[in-house]
């Protein structure tokens, strides 16, 4: 171990439902201190391993971190026992804790501290009705457990707190209080406002106290909360994102009491919006406690524990990476590595095809679109609650390798029920039901002895073909006593992964088709451990011509992570009309904003040269409630404004003749983690020179099922491993390409051309 330097190793892993995927990058044996210089010369390899294996390992992350060890230092290291982190320089984690505490509810029991009078806020929510002809609305519960209302009170006075606006305004003192009322705030209005206390907020409106809170009778409530063990709050005040005194006094006061989380809006949130603050802030208070309590025991697994080496990033919604602290980013954090390695590795600059992403995992599918720029949203709803925090714009539907496969009320299905990683398929010797994953390898679409050796009690056998076999027969037989049905049992199973299929494709067809973008000028990016067995027929079903799919394609979710860049935000609300006289204070508001961002990715290490900023303003109508964060355009300043009618018209299809208003000013630090990946897979292949590989001279054969568009038979197709192929080789399809982590099926009328680092499958027209 000592010949591996310290602080070296690389690791970055993607937690699924059914596979844990480990990408590991290490400095070279022989000569470390030239991949120190070029980065292009670390070695890599992949891992792959159960996500739950409750007999053989507790935590599957820190499993992987073992076997990543003992495979770098050739040393054995006990499962159980802490494992060094000196060689280690990070471990990123993509993972869906928290998300999976929101579906089952399982999460941090917390109560609500509310202004006074809002106490059914939450529950009242927005009166949105997804649903709108059901007859029966079942709405979901809310997160906290109990709301204790607080006697305070703040309001907006309705005066700008800018003396350019001659009307309407009041001029501040440093310390915040008013100075004088300015031209066009008449005397009778000024006796009003004089009784209360006037304080410029935060957004530059003037902010009247009308009731300070009893901090006193705020210390008891919380005791008594604390006494019946509650152990996380979530406090959110009117007017907190311009005001956040109040809150902070609250938070004060309840951490001197001991409340282990305390979320406050007015920090995780600062926009307008209390029911918007209000959602987010429960599920912080609601998710962090649980994925706080997994890291602590993922901490447990290493030497020193948290307060040990060990430094961990987390995968944030929006494609980011980010410090554990940052909670509500991390707590949707499953998918986005995926989005972030396709979208790096299968992008050309020059020929600007938009990418579909197509994760098939094991337990869903997930689908996102990526055109030049990660597409967000800004307003998430999982299991009923609503979250607002920006997320990387991503449809999943619940079909995947570990979907069961059933049939009932003459219907095939394809899930939405899944096998998961235990007991897994029925080919995975744990007395599992049927999956999609039993229909691939009865198909012959799988090659059992090129699939991880981690099945069984043991978890060292391979799949268990004969298990599927036995199952998919009494499946048949079923079938054909109910209907009638003459069909051979391949045809039987072959319609369960044209289920499949259908269902995988029915997202795609939502993000391109419904917004107006046309399916067949996409490139289809095919990634996840099933990805490859269902990429050719996928595409055919939206007219696509061509798949990409990536050397490391089944864990392309946790080499996002290797990929993806250090991200930092900073926010401020504001409340200013858009014009040529407020530009200025905003620009310089940003400004601000940059500097302090740059600092802290300064002190986290990157370079000047590294480090990237976008500058964006939340932006809307006079007079609508619905805003846009528009991002500054390339050109510079002075684009804003542009951009937003640009942005409007587009969403909604027109403009209105009003001024623009805007909420909040916002800075996005980038740390740049490579300046590039290469050459794309298109502009290489332009200048490949093309073999036809003989398919004599495949590694074997294997007997796969293929359908030729009217009807299906089974015949011996070659295999060849993706390791074999040589740059520019040609296989026509069908054929099956392998290596040790993914089988790629090529169809029929479909080649796949191996570039240096992807497969580029193209149908023949």
């Amino acid at each position: 171990m000592s010949s591996v330097p310290d602080h070296s190793i690389r690791i970055s892993i993607d937690r699924g439902g059914t596979f844990t995927d480990v990408h590991v990058s290490t400095l070279p044996r022989s000569n470390p201190k030239s991949a120190q210089q070029d980065e292009s010369k670390r070695e890599e390899f992949v891992l792959k391993l159960l996500s739950q294996d409750p007999s053989n390992y507790r935590d599957a992350p820190t499993e992987g971190v073992r076997r990543a060890l003992e495979r770098v230092t050739g040393e054995k290291f006990e499962r159980g026992k802490p494992l060094p982190v000196n060689k280690i320089e990070y471990v990123r984690l993509s993972t869906t804790v928290a998300t999976n505490a929101l579906l089952e509810r399982k999460g941090q029991k917390h109560a609500l501290i509310i202004t006074k009078g809002f106490k059914d806020l939450l529950e009242i929510g927005n009166q949105a009705r997804p649903r709108i002809f059901d007859l029966n609305i079942k709405r979901a519960k809310p997160l906290y457990t109990k709301a204790v209302e607080v006697d305070e009170r703040v309001t907006l006075v309705g005066f700008s707190s800018d003396p350019r606006a001659e009307q309407n305004a009041l001029v501040f003192n440093e310390d915040g209080s008013v100075q004088k009322a300015y031209s066009g705030v008449g005397a009778e209005e000024q006796e009003n406002i004089i009784p209360g206390r006037i304080l410029k907020g935060l957004s530059g409106e003037a902010v009247k106290v009308i009731r300070e809170p009893d901090l006193d009778t705020i210390k008891k409530d919380l005791q008594t909360l604390y006494d019946e063990g509650y152990r996380s709050i979530a406090v959110c005040l009117a007017h907190s994102y311009t005001f956040p005194d109040h809150e902070l006094a609250i938070g004060k006061v309840a951490s001197e009491i001991g409340f282990p989380h305390i979320s406050l809006s007015s920090q995780l949130l600062p926009m307008i919006k209390m029911t918007n603050r209000g959602q987010s802030t429960t599920c912080d208070a609601y998710l962090t406690p649980v994925l706080q309590d997994y890291l602590k025991g993922f901490y447990a697994g290493f030497a020193g524990g948290a307060d040990g080496d060990l430094h961990v990033e987390f995968m944030g919604s929006d494609g980011g990476l980010v410090d554990l602290n940052v909670s509500l980013k991390s707590i949707l954090s499953g998918p986005a590595g995926g989005v972030v390695g396709c979208a790096l590795t299968s992008w050309d600059e020059e020929e600007r095809s938009p990418v579909i992403g197509l994760d098939v995992g094991g337990t869903s599918t997930d689908v996102s679109r990526y055109a030049g720029r990660y597409e967000s949203v800004w307003e998430t709803t999982t299991a009923g609650i609503s979250m607002f925090t920006p997320q990387l714009d991503i449809n999943t539907v619940a079909a995947g390798g570990g979907s069961c496969l059933t049939y009932k009320n003459g219907l095939f299905r394809a899930g939405p029920e899944s096998a998961g990683a235990h007991p897994g398929p029925a080919c995975y010797r744990k007395g599992g039901p049927l999956a999609l994953t039993d229909g691939n390898l009865f198909l012959g679409r799988l090659v059992p002895k090129y699939f991880p050796k981690c099945f069984g009690p043991n978890e060292d056998q391979d799949l268990d073909p004969e298990a599927s076999r036995t199952k998919f027969e009494e499946l048949a037989q079923e079938i054909r006593t109910e209907t009638g049905t003459e069909k051979t049992i391949d045809e039987i199973v072959y319609g369960f992964v044209k289920v499949a299929n259908e269902t995988m494709a029915r997202p795609i067809r939502t993000l391109t088709e419904a917004r107006g973008f046309k399916t067949d000028e996409h490139v289809l990016a095919s990634f996840g451990g099933a990805g490859g067995q269902h990429a050719c027929e996928i595409a055919e079903l939206l007219g696509i011509d061509r798949v990409l799919i990536h050397k490391y394609s089944s864990i392309l979710s946790a080499y996002g992570l290797a990929l993806a860049d250090r991200v930092y935000e900073q926010q401020e609300p504001a409340s200013d009309t858009y014009n040529s006289s407020t530009q200025s204070s905003l620009f310089s508001r940003l400004d601000e904003l940059v500097t302090r961002v740059k600092k802290v990715l300064k002190d986290s290490g990157f370079e000047d040269s590294k480090i990237q900023v976008e500058r964006l303003l939340n932006m809307r109508f006079d007079g609508s409630d619905t805003s846009l964060m528009v991002l500054e355009t390339a050109a510079g300043e002075g684009d804003f404004e542009e951009e937003f009618k640009r942005a409007y018209k587009e969403e909604f299809g027109f403009l209105l003749n009003k001024n623009i208003i805007v909420d909040d000013v916002k800075v996005r630090g980038i740390g740049k983690t490579f300046d590039s990946l290469g050459p794309s897979a298109f502009s290489e292949y332009k200048s490949l020179k093309l073999n036809d590989v003989d398919q004599r001279k495949a590694d074997f054969h294997q007997e796969a099922y293929v359908w030729y568009g009217q009807e299906g038979k089974r015949q011996d197709v070659p295999v060849f491993e993706l390791a074999s192929l040589h740059t520019g080789d040609q296989v026509k399809g069908p054929a099956l390409i392998i290596d040790e982590t993914q089988t790629i099926f090529v169809n029929v009328r479909w080649t796949a051309v191996a570039t240096s680092s992807r497969l580029l499958i193209q149908r023949e027209n």
